[in-house]
């Protein structure tokens, strides 16, 4: 059974540096078993509804501003996969599902794949999150696409489980992390060891620590769709760590 996981992806600048953080997607990249397509739900694609791309060859969206020239020049041109997004639709069933082929491959996508995967030559569809539905509903969904897993699709859900860029540390290196932001990540770790879906789906009861890790919940939801799809004998474990600037959790998950 092809793994899931989610990776804390950070700044779109990391789709063009090298540090600890690359090196271990371009590690992740080289051991897993080469799958055959990949389904990735992405904290930059948070819609009104639930949508899936369609494309041949996906567009590489560079959503975002104020950065070097260099980033806006990275393209990320691997295929689509209609078939598999036809797929998604189907096991989502009876939930509307927007065959889309308006969007394609935002940087929490491509910035990871790019070390993950360098030639660009696995196929990838996106999946957008509704941002009208609760994270229990999200929980649901996963659920439901976890049948890919067995048909070697990796699951790939990218965001930050602590995600507060209005406390970030900006300009100061090594900054240490908030000790809520400490907390928080080591509940949720602990949550996603044990396959807690349902307390990971209410995180808002963490209290005040959850209140400032996921003030909003776009970069948060993504590890849902990798939590969701667990299995009883699946092992856990948690490949990458890290806070930068106080404030933004790197860390990645496997399930599997």
């Amino acid at each position: 059974m092809t793994p899931a996981i989610f990776i804390g992806h950070g700044s779109p600048m990391n789709a063009i540096e090298s540090n600890r953080y690359t090196d271990a997607w371009e590690r992740i990249g080289r051991e897993l078993a080469r799958p055959k397509a990949i389904l990735s739900i992405s904290a930059h694609w948070y819609i009104g509804e639930t949508g899936v791309t369609v494309s041949t060859a996906p567009r590489t969206i560079h959503d975002f501003g104020g950065f070097p020239q260099g980033l806006y020049a990275v393209q990320y041109p691997a295929p689509g996969d209609p078939r598999l997004a036809q797929r998604v639709r189907d096991l989502l069933a009876p939930v509307e599902v927007t065959l889309d082929d308006t969007w394609g491959l935002d940087h929490g996508t491509w910035a990871i794949l790019k070390h993950m995967y360098p030639k660009a030559d696995i196929p990838v569809v996106q999946l957008s999150i509704d941002a009208t539905k609760s994270a229990a509903y999200h929980v649901e969904l996963a659920a439901r696409l976890a049948p890919l897993r067995d048909e070697g699709v990796l699951i790939l859900g990218s965001g930050n489980v602590v995600h507060n860029l209005r406390v970030y540390a900006w300009g100061v290196g090594g900054a240490e992390p908030y000790d809520w932001a400490t907390r928080f990540e080591a509940e949720v770790r602990g949550l996603v060891a044990t396959g807690d879906t349902r307390s990971l789906a209410g995180y808002e009861k963490l209290g005040s620590d959850a209140l400032l890790a996921v003030p909003t919940p776009e970069h948060y939801l993504p590890l849902l769709y990798v939590a969701g799809t667990q299995q009883s004998s699946d092992p856990v474990h948690f490949p990458v760590e890290g806070i930068e600037g106080g404030s933004i959790s790197m860390l990645a998950a496997q399930i599997g």
